[in-house]
């Protein structure tokens, strides 16, 4: 009797989730699959899940690993709302990830992970295992013993149980492979990378990966595959990259675009760690890291460094900005470039050190002693944190000012592929030092100022330039200490106005999607800018009258800010917080900003903003009705 042939399913994309318990390997299947999907020429977005505790009791709710990933044919700015696919190897795994999955959408269960003692850890009531209870009816389940098949694939191959089980992500991997038609080659040659130390590991991983697949060609008959071709991505040559990535490449690019050395300090902290390690991998071009002992001592040596005349940055995330305060008022009264990265998560205090937020845009803005007005700017995401790096670095050295970086957990970790430049094709950033001086010249005047407002950067050990440093308020021009009420008043105002000039110097506002104006704006910053995309094209498909502009430069402003909120009658800004943004554009255009703020540690879903739309779309409909009759 002949084998029923599997048929293949074509899609425009696909959204799945992998997890499981925080050693199950989750985030390495969900990182291979996406290179894969990358180098295969798909559109992709993810949304990697982290626990918050570093070692949560196995097989609980609380140490669950996620990570989502849509890829596709088409253009994708989102990880997606809902999966398709939930690939879970416990009864935890299933609990937490089982809301996000369509009507309909497929399960495949590790049975191995429903236990009596996964399934009490999970906190399901006695007696009830929901492989077994029909609760899943409504989804396709596939229940495999996937540890089983692992083990059987490695009998006899020397390793212990232990180290047999951590090999199950390689099944899992090689079976989405199989049903998803990718090729395991790639993953093949990552794992003779990663374990080519020790062949026993590399023997044993690549069997189970083979293994996984070779289990979705024995099995075609029960599952159908799908088929997702290459999208129609601008033509380039491109790579699978982080936020984080994005980050530290856009440093090294400034870096050589300024000819300055680059000094990065930064003190271990979720979730801006990784740009440590990877600008510490690329010492070979002349990179300097330093691991402080604290927050206060990582910022302390970035300004040293940005005195002697190089490139300092240092990044933290809100509890580690705080730390830093004082010291960022420092870099603001010495008037010297200072970029400071701050990858925001939920707080406050700790909060939740691996969910994300918008919650340190007023910290960034406002948060010092004094008057201390910073530049700030912000990422809209991952692929976008090379380019708005490299804007920050300029206008920290062309305007002699310390700047703030935003980026998220969400951007951060994410992954989309990006399109990367020559470094020819990337902005110059214009460097310039106060020459030297003789007896003859001039006393040199370290504070006074060009037709930007910005003093001259000199460069300790200069003949001539010598000049008094410190946080004590400074004379004007001189840079000696003063405490003359008039020259302190002064000075705050013309650090204030060198800020604000920094608008003329930076681009004019355009609208992302939809027309110049309108019945309603959506106005986003940051890491939001996918899924309000995604809900602005939406809406226009189906006749709302909305557009969208997401903001890069928030301190200062745009020019034509203004003008271009009063071209709509309503304006909606979504954020990741209880409404920070929001307080900024009232107070300075005094419009009637509407609100839509989340504050659950998770990014925005598109139909979350998609029903605000046609909220207000109805209650604008009713009230011409009313008005009207």
């Amino acid at each position: 009797m002949k084998s029923m042939k599997s048929k293949t399913e074509l899609k425009t994309d696909i959204t799945i989730i992998f997890a499981g318990d925080s050693g199950d390997g989750i985030q390495l299947t969900g990182a291979q699959f996406t290179n894969t999907a990358a180098l295969l020429g798909n559109d992709i977005s993810t949304f990697p899940n982290f626990p918050a505790e570093i070692r949560a009791p196995q097989g609980s709710l609380a140490g669950v690993s996620g990570f989502q990933l849509r890829f596709g044919s088409i253009e994708i700015f989102t990880p997606g709302d809902s999966a398709d696919v939930l690939v879970v190897m416990n009864a935890a795994a299933l609990k937490a990830n089982l809301p996000q999955l369509k009507k309909g959408g497929t399960i495949l269960a590790d049975a191995e992970g429903f236990d009596l003692k996964n399934l009490k850890l999970a906190k399901y009531p006695e007696g009830i295992n929901p492989l077994k209870d029909g609760s899943l009816d409504q989804f396709k389940l596939y229940e495999l013993n996937i540890s089983k098949l692992t083990r059987n694939a490695l009998e006899g191959s020397g390793l212990g149980t232990k180290e047999i089980d951590r090999s199950k992500n390689m099944f899992v991997l090689g079976f989405i492979y199989w049903l998803y038609t990718r090729d395991i080659e790639n993953s093949l040659e990552y794992i003779k990378e990663k374990f080519k130390t020790s062949p026993a590991l590399i023997e044993a991983n690549s069997k189970v990966l083979k293994a996984g697949y070779y289990f979705g060609e024995t099995s075609e008959s029960i599952f159908s595959r799908v088929e997702v071709k290459a999208a129609k991505l601008e033509k380039g040559t491109y790579r699978n990259i982080t936020g984080n990535q994005a980050s530290a490449l856009g440093l090294l690019a400034s870096a050589h675009k300024s000819g300055l050395k680059l000094f990065y300090s930064g003190y271990p902290i979720t979730p801006a760690s990784d740009i440590l390690h990877e600008l510490a991998k690329n010492k070979n071009f002349g990179v300097k890291t330093f691991q402080a002992e604290d927050e206060i001592a990582a910022i302390s040596a970035a300004i040293g460094a940005s005195f002697g005349g190089s490139l300092g940055v240092t990044a933290s995330s809100g509890p580690g900005i705080a730390l830093k305060a004082e010291a960022i008022g420092l870099a603001l009264m010495l008037e010297i470039p200072l970029l400071i990265i701050n990858v925001q998560r939920g707080g406050p205090s700790t909060g939740l050190p691996t969910k994300t937020e918008q919650s340190d845009l007023l910290q960034a803005i406002h948060g010092r002693n004094g008057e201390a007005p910073v530049a700030v700017i912000a990422a809209s995401g991952p692929a976008d944190s090379f380019d708005t790096i490299v804007e920050a670095v300029r206008i920290a050295i062309e305007h002699m000012t310390p700047v703030f970086f935003l980026s998220d957990g969400y951007i951060a970790n994410g992954s989309e592929p990006w399109k990367f430049p020559t470094i020819e094709e990337v902005a110059e950033i214009k460097t310039s030092f106060a020459r030297q001086r003789s007896s003859e010249d001039p006393k040199f005047l370290p504070y006074k100022r060009n037709e930007k407002l910005v003093r001259e950067w000199a460069i300790p050990g200069t003949a001539g330039l010598e000049h008094r440093v410190g946080g004590l308020e400074k004379e004007n021009e001189t840079g000696n200490i003063s405490y003359d009420p008039d020259n302190h008043e002064l000075m705050v105002k013309l650090r204030e106005e060198k800020i604000a000039s920094i608008a003329s110097y930076i681009p004019l506002q355009k609208i992302d999607s939809g027309a110049n104006s309108g019945n309603l704006l959506i106005l986003g910053w940051g890491s939001t800018y996918g899924a309000i995309k995604t809900a602005t094209l939406k809406a226009i498909g189906q006749g709302y009258k909305v557009s969208h502009a997401h903001i890069r430069y928030l301190n200062p402003l745009p020019l034509n800010l203004g003008d271009l909120l009063i071209r709509f009658d309503q304006v909606l800004i979504p954020e990741l917080n209880n409404g920070q943004l929001i307080k900024l554009i009232r107070e300075k255009y005094l419009i009637p900003a509407i609100g839509l703020n989340k504050i659950k540690g998770l990014p925005f879903t598109t139909e979350e903003i998609y029903t605000k739309i046609k909220q207000l779309s109805t209650q604008r409909s009713e009230k011409q009705v009313s008005i009207q009759g």
